[in-house]
């Protein structure tokens, strides 16, 4: 089997994986969440204003400061929202696994041992995924 048969077989591998499925019945929930999809929609419409007007000339800094109180108090509210906050922690824990399997394959490719490499806790910190913007893994 080649490494990109191989890939794909660990992308079926993660889309199996509880954590992947968490996430994506999180995800349904968000969205289907018409309240959060309201406020959501606010904020883009808030952050639009806000943008739009900056990049005026002469900004109105009232409309600016307005902008920014109404857009922290909407957010706040879609931070609160149980469908928000249970998408977080989901999305989280994927991101954790991704990131897990990318600190892994880094350590592989610069010439660890693929049967017993393990990723420490700050492998890979802050990592894109864009080895060109890296300064280098453990």
């Amino acid at each position: 089997m080649d490494v990109i048969a191989m890939t794909r077989e660990l992308g079926k591998a993660i889309q199996a994986d509880e954590r992947y499925a968490a996430y994506t019945a999180a995800r349904r929930a968000n969205d289907d969440d018409m309240a959060l999809q309201g406020l959501i929609g606010r904020l883009n419409i808030l952050q639009m204003s806000y943008q739009n007007e900056s990049e005026k000339e002469t900004p109105d800094q009232a409309k600016l400061e307005k902008w920014d109180a109404d857009f922290r108090g909407v957010y706040a509210e879609v931070m609160l929202n149980e469908n928000m906050r249970a998408y977080q922690e989901k999305k989280q824990e994927l991101d954790d696994l991704m990131s897990y399997i990318v600190n892994l394959l880094n350590l592989c490719v610069n010439g660890a041992d693929s049967e017993t490499a393990e990723p420490q806790p700050n492998d890979g910190e802050g990592c894109t995924g864009s080895c060109s913007s890296c300064g280098g893994c453990g």
